[in-house]
């Protein structure tokens, strides 16, 4: 079979299950995980043999942190750095001291034992940032904090990764080695903000008139720098990274992440059907018991020790438990990691086999924690207000009881030029990003800072006492929800919500919203009213002079 034959029934078996998946209102990555698992059962031909479903699949990884990347701008670092630093680190230490001594009871060596605790401590950056992605929390402060923690682990695992390989290699001590990957880290994240400030933005800016050389530079860009990034040593994943982080803060990322979400998409589909065949293709046999009970530590012990850092540092409880939702599998730099051990002698292809068990166990289950953590917070959230303090860092919520008109709920763009339309004294805002938090707080504006699907959120904006409601939310399920929760009320406000499709639409307005905002039927409504009105014309430059400076507020 060919190159393109095999792609094609990877791609059409995917594409099949990708459906019956979204039927039954399951997980994409399920779906691209059994394609793999299919492929290898059935025996259509082996992934291990086609260097070119690799290459694909480490381009998959690249994108996705590239466009990671491209949302973790200069506010984003000030804001949850700090942070994400203190939560990576001490959840690696916790993790790896607790994961160490349970190997330890089932009469691991200490050599084994060290290796298993470091593979249950590090968590999939590629599986959880492509779950946040598909449930649009990547904004959320859980999200940015998240995301930053799984780098400060990743960054960890290459420590170790350069370690092993020097002891591999026999080249030069192991301190010198491992000092020195954290001095070239540190230099090449610095080189990529000071790129990101000075010449990239004239570079891409030049380009912008044209959507296809923008793209094509864009790639130019990451291809690059992922090429001098793996020549000094590190992976093309974190290249796609760091292109990202130099382009956070261009006017362009907002198209550039458009052009390049579809490439993620195809490749990084190549990532999971290759992880998913790996799955069958391991003796399990003699290691039941290890297996369930290290499967079980990932995805309980793990995300209630994130959970209880978050707690002790402040979060409130909806915070801590989705961040620790995510954590609840291993890493594929876990499997990278026995493959070195194994090579190096260090390890046995029983715990080898155990390791990638336990993968298998964690990424299947924690897919389904991730996706439905809102319905798993509200059953079991009057049990987690042990990991709650009563001094709070989430602190943005007003003293005086809020009672207000108008309740927007999102302001990003389509929400903030509502907003900037609205009077400030009638209009309360509610939104999860802590970089839209701190744009609200500069221009004054009342706002909540959080998800409204949070019944504390809910309860505190006193949306029962407002006349209007708009969510300029894209989640379909979200504003299904919403207006189902205002319908519960006394007296229901009026609500407008946002859907992408037509389809959607319908189904908002059947289940009783007042008004529907479909982008392009708005604004074309909007403009042709606009025109009706003043057949001369002159109100465009008013229009003119009001966008410009809509788009200046957005990048203050």
């Amino acid at each position: 079979m060919s190159t393109i034959s095999e792609l094609a029934v990877v791609i059409a078996l995917a594409a099949a299950l990708g459906v019956a998946a979204k039927f039954l209102k399951q997980p994409l990555v399920l779906a691209y995980l059994i394609t793999g698992i299919a492929i290898g059962y059935f025996g259509f031909f082996d992934f291990d043999h086609h260097e070119v479903f690799q290459t694909f699949s480490d381009l998959g990884i690249m994108f996705l942190l590239f466009l990671v990347g491209l949302e973790i701008n200069y506010s984003s670092l000030r804001l949850v750095g700090r942070a994400s630093l203190i939560i990576g680190l001490l959840q690696i230490a916790v993790t790896t001291l607790l994961g160490f001594i349970m190997a330890q009871l089932f009469h691991f060596s200490a050599l084994h034992s060290a290796y298993i605790a470091i593979a249950l401590t590090l968590s999939s950056t590629v599986i959880v940032v492509k779950l946040l992605s598909d449930k649009k929390d990547l904004h959320s402060l859980y999200g940015k904090i998240v995301v930053g923690f799984l780098l400060v682990q990743d960054f960890v695992a290459i420590l170790i990764l350069a370690a092993l390989s020097g002891l591999d290699s026999g080249n030069g001590p192991l301190i010198g080695k491992i000092l020195l990957t954290v001095v070239e880290g540190v230099a090449l994240f610095g080189a990529m903000l000071w790129l990101g400030r000075t010449i990239l933005p004239r570079i891409f800016d030049a380009a912008a008139r044209s959507d296809e050389l923008l793209f094509l530079i864009s790639l130019a860009w990451v291809f690059i720098l992922a090429a001098g990034v793996k020549a000094v040593g590190f992976p093309i994943e974190i290249a796609g990274f760091l292109a990202g982080v130099a382009l956070a803060n261009s006017s362009e990322h907002y198209e550039i992440a458009g052009r390049v979400k579809p490439l993620r998409d195809f490749f990084i589909l190549l990532f999971f059907a290759i992880l998913g065949s790996s799955m069958i293709l391991t003796d399990f046999k003699g290691l039941g018991a290890p297996i369930l009970i290290f499967s079980l530590f990932v995805l309980v012990i793990d995300p209630l020790i994130v959970l209880a850092i978050m707690g002790i540092m402040g979060y409130r409880r909806r915070t801590s438990f989705f961040a620790g939702a995510t954590v609840g599998q291993i890493s594929e730099f876990s499997f990278v990691l026995a493959a070195v051990g194994l090579k190096v002698g260090h390890l046995t292809s029983d715990v080898v086999a155990l390791i990638t068990a336990v993968g298998i166990i964690t990424i299947t289950l924690s897919t389904y924690l991730i996706t439905y953590s809102d319905a798993i917070f509200r059953r079991f959230s009057p049990y987690l207000a042990f990991f709650e303090r009563k001094k709070m860092r989430e602190s943005s919520m007003p003293a005086t009881e809020i009672r207000k008109p108008i309740v927007l709920i999102g302001a990003h763009r389509t929400g903030q030029t509502i907003a900037f339309a609205l009077p400030k004294k009638d209009l309360l805002i509610i939104d999860f990003d802590p970089e839209v938090a701190n744009h609200l707080r500069k221009h004054g504006f009342d706002y909540l800072f959080g998800d409204i699907s949070d019944p504390f959120i809910f309860e505190r904006a006193n949306i029962g006492k407002a006349r209007l409601v708009i969510s300029t939310s894209p989640d379909f399920d979200d504003n299904m929800t919403l207006i189902a929760e205002l319908a519960k009320l006394p007296q229901r406000p009026k609500v407008v919500v946002r859907a992408e499709t037509e389809q959607d639409a319908e189904l908002l307005y059947g289940r009783g919203a007042d008004y529907v905002l479909l982008p392009n039927f708005t604004a074309g409504q909007y403009l042709a009213k606009t025109i009706a009105v003043d057949p001369d014309m002159k109100i465009l430059e008013r229009l003119k002079q009001n966008d410009l400076e809509m788009l200046k507020r957005q990048h203050i």
